[in-house]
C-alpha cells in the first residue's frame, strides 16, 4: 500500500520561502486574518523560547492525467496551520494581511533586548514603544534579506549607550535565530486519501480537537487554483458574504483592481444597496448552494473530488474533470448571486411568512430551498410561475420534518438523486406522503411540546400567522406580523409569575411555546400579572361597557374570531390555573391545524 503521508522538519525560513515561491498555497491569505495582535505576539515569543507550536499540515493535491495523456504535478495547500504561518509572514517577513474589515495592514511586531524577568519582552508596535529607543519597533526589519547587522548593530548602540553590547548582540542573535527554528510538518498524499481520512487525520493532530470543515477544504483547493481562476472565485464568494453582512463595506471591495475585471465583480453591485437580513449567507452557504445547483449531489467531500479532477467510474484523477468542474461551479456562483435570483427567492420566503431573521431556525435548510429555486428555473418540465410555491411548500415540510437536521448532507444528496431519477414533482408527492393525518393530529401536537423559543414549529406557527395576516391578540386592524418585526412582546398567555405564585414551578412549564403570543407593549402592560379568566372576561365586558382597556375589540363576535386567529380556545375566559394543562393541550392542537392549514395552502 503506498504511503498516506510523511512527516518533515523545516524550519522557519524554510516554510516562509516555500510560501514566497507558491510552493506551499495558503488560500487564507487573501482572506481576513482573525488572529489578533496579542496572537501574533505570542507565536513569536513561543518560537523565541524554542516552545513548540504544533504541526502544520499540507495537503498535496494529486497529478492530473492531461489530455495528452501526460500528468501535471499537483500542488501543495496549508490546510492546517494557515493562521500560524500568516502569523509569521506578516510578524517576521512583514507581509500586509487583511483585517476582518478587509483592509490591508501590517502587524508589527516590537522586540526589547533588555525587558527585565516580570516584562514581555514582544509586544505589538504602538505609539509608546515607537518613541522607547530600547524597542527594536519592528522585527521584520531583522529578517530582510538587505539587513546589514553591523550597520544595525551600530545605531541601536548610539541610540543605546548604556546597554551591554555584548548582551544586546547576544540577544540579537537569538532573534534572528527563530529563522532556524523547526517546525513540523505532515504532508498528505490526497491520492491516497479519502476526505474522511483526511478529517480523521486533521482532528488526531490538532491539539483543539476541532473537526476539519469540509467546506473549509474545498475553498482551500479553489483559492489555490490560478489556472481556472479559483482564486479570483474564492473572492467572489467572500466578497458577496461580506457584503451581504455588511453593503457600506462596498467601496473598499471596489479598491481591488484585479477583482473589479473579472465577471463576477458587476454581479455584486446590487448588495451595496441591500439591507434585507432574511438571508445573510456565509462562504460555506455559497459554496453549498452553488455546488448541488449544478450536480445533482449534496456532500461536500463530492466537490473536494470533483475539484481534483477525480473520476468516480475510474477512479483515477483527470485535468478535464477538473476543469470543467471549475466551470460549472462559477457558473453556479454566477446563478446564486444574480440580482433577480437572489431577491426572488428571498421574497418567496418571505411571502411565506417568515418575514423576520428570527424566524428562520436552520441555514442549512434555507441553503436546500435556495438550490431547489436555482433548479426548478432551469427544469424544462416545471411551470415557472409555479416554481415559488413549490420552494415555499419544500422549505416549510423541510422545516417541519427536521429534514436537513440530522445528516443534513446524506438527506440533501438523497433528495437531488431522487430528484433527478424521478422528476421534482413526483419526489415532492412522494415526500409529502409523510404528512399524514398521524403526522399532522399527532406528531406535531407532540412536537408543540416544547419550551424553546427557537423551535421549528413554533416559527412556522408565527409564520403561518404573518401569511394569513392575522391580528395580534385582542387588537383588530393590528397585525401580528408587525409585532414580529417591530416592538412587540413575547407574553404568556397564563402569566410566569400567575403560575410561580400558583406552584408551577418548573421553567419548562411555563415557558411551553403554547403558552407564548406577541403582544404590542401597551397590551402586554394592561394585561399584567393578572389570571386569564379575570383578564379575558374584561375583554368581553369592554365589548358591553364600550370602555376599553385590553386592545380595541368591540364585539364578542370579533372576540371570537381573534382568539380563532390566535388559536386560543374561548373556555379560557373560565380557566384557572388549574386548568393549564388542558389549555396546553387544546392551544397545540389548534396551532397543528392552523399550521396544516396553512401549508394545504401554499
Amino acid at each position: 500500500m503506498s504511503e498516506k503521508y510523511s512527516v518533515h522538519d523545516y524550519t522557519v525560513e524554510q516554510i516562509l520561502n516555500f510560501i514566497k515561491s507558491n510552493e506551499i498555497a495558503i488560500p487564507e491569505i487573501q482572506r481576513p486574518f482573525v488572529w489578533k495582535g496579542k496572537q501574533v505576539r505570542d507565536l513569536v515569543d513561543s518560537l523565541y523560547k524554542g516552545y513548540p507550536t504544533g504541526y502544520l499540515i499540507i495537503s498535496k493535491s494529486p497529478d492530473l492525467k492531461l489530455k495528452d495523456g501526460s500528468l501535471s504535478v499537483g500542488k501543495k495547500i496549508m490546510i492546517d496551520g494557515q493562521q500560524r504561518v500568516t502569523a509569521m509572514m506578516t510578524a517576521l517577513s512583514g507581509l500586509e494581511v487583511f483585517n476582518a474589515d478587509f483592509e490591508k495592514k501590517h502587524i508589527a511586531i516590537a522586540y526589547n533586548p533588555f525587558a527585565k524577568n516580570d516584562e514581555e519582552c514582544f509586544a505589538v508596535q504602538d505609539n509608546a514603544i515607537l518613541k522607547d529607543k530600547k524597542w527594536i519597533p519592528d522585527v521584520s526589519e531583522i529578517f530582510k534579506s538587505d539587513f546589514r547587522l553591523h550597520r544595525f548593530l551600530k545605531a541601536y548602540c548610539e541610540a543605546n549607550p548604556d546597554m551591554d553590547e555584548d548582551e544586546f548582540d547576544e540577544k540579537l542573535t537569538k532573534l534572528i535565530d527563530i529563522k532556524n527554528r523547526k517546525l513540523g510538518v505532515i504532508e498528505l498524499f490526497d491520492k491516497e486519501l479519502s476526505i474522511d481520512e483526511v478529517t480523521e487525520i486533521f482532528i488526531r493532530i490538532n491539539s483543539q480537537g476541532t473537526k476539519l470543515n469540509q467546506a473549509d477544504f474545498a475553498m482551500s483547493r479553489i483559492a489555490a487554483n490560478e489556472t481556472y481562476g479559483g482564486n479570483m472565485l474564492r473572492k467572489a464568494i467572500d466578497y458577496f458574504s461580506h457584503l451581504a453582512v455588511d453593503p457600506k463595506w462596498y467601496p473598499e471591495m471596489t479598491k481591488d483592481e484585479e477583482f473589479a475585471k473579472t465577471d463576477y465583480a458587476p454581479k455584486l453591485k446590487w448588495l451595496k444597496d441591500d439591507n434585507d437580513d432574511i438571508y445573510d449567507p456565509d462562504y460555506s452557504d455559497m459554496l453549498r448552494v452553488a455546488f448541488m445547483s449544478q450536480y445533482p449531489r449534496g456532500k461536500m467531500k463530492d466537490l473536494v473530488s470533483l475539484l481534483q479532477g477525480r473520476d468516480f467510474e475510474t477512479k483515477d484523477f483527470k485535468e478535464s474533470i477538473a476543469e470543467e468542474t471549475f466551470k460549472n461551479l462559477s457558473n453556479g456562483v454566477l446563478d446564486y448571486m444574480n440580482e433577480y435570483n437572489f431577491k426572488q427567492f428571498v421574497l418567496a420566503i418571505k411571502d411565506a411568512g417568515f418575514i423576520a431573521k428570527k424566524l428562520i431556525t436552520s441555514d442549512i435548510t434555507l441553503d436546500f430551498a435556495y438550490t431547489l429555486y436555482l433548479r426548478l428555473l432551469k427544469d424544462s418540465s416545471i411551470d415557472k410561475t409555479k416554481v415559488k410555491n413549490y420552494v415555499q411548500r419544500w422549505y416549510v415540510m423541510s422545516t417541519l420534518t427536521g429534514r436537513y437536521i440530522s445528516s443534513p448532507e446524506s438527506a440533501m444528496d438523497l433528495d437531488l438523486r431522487r430528484i433527478k431519477e424521478k422528476g421534482f414533482l413526483p419526489w415532492l408527492e412522494e415526500v409529502e406522503k409523510t404528512l399524514s393525518d398521524t403526522f399532522w393530529n399527532i406528531e406535531l401536537v407532540q412536537n408543540l411540546e416544547t419550551s424553546s423559543v427557537n423551535s421549528p414549529y413554533l416559527c412556522v406557527f408565527w409564520a403561518a400567522s404573518c401569511r394569513e395576516g392575522s391580528d395580534s391578540l385582542f387588537n383588530e386592524g393590528s397585525k401580528f406580523s408587525n409585532l414580529i418585526t417591530t416592538m412587540g412582546d413575547v407574553h404568556h398567555i397564563f402569566p410566569k409569575q400567575y403560575l410561580i405564585d400558583n406552584g408551577v414551578n418548573d421553567k419548562a412549564k411555563y415557558n411551553q411555546v403554547a403558552n407564548f403570543t406577541y403582544l404590542d407593549t401597551p397590551t402586554n402592560i394592561a394585561v399584567g400579572k393578572d389570571e386569564p379568566c379575570k383578564y379575558f372576561t374584561k375583554v368581553f365586558e369592554q365589548c358591553k361597557t364600550g370602555e376599553y382597556h385590553i386592545g380595541n375589540l368591540k364585539s364578542e363576535e370579533a372576540i371570537k374570531k381573534n382568539l380563532a386567529d390566535n388559536c386560543i380556545p374561548i373556555e379560557i375566559k373560565n380557566w384557572t390555573f388549574k386548568d393549564y394543562e388542558k389549555f396546553l393541550t387544546e392551544r397545540r392542537k389548534l396551532m397543528a391545524a392552523k399550521i396544516r392549514a396553512y401549508y394545504e395552502k401554499l
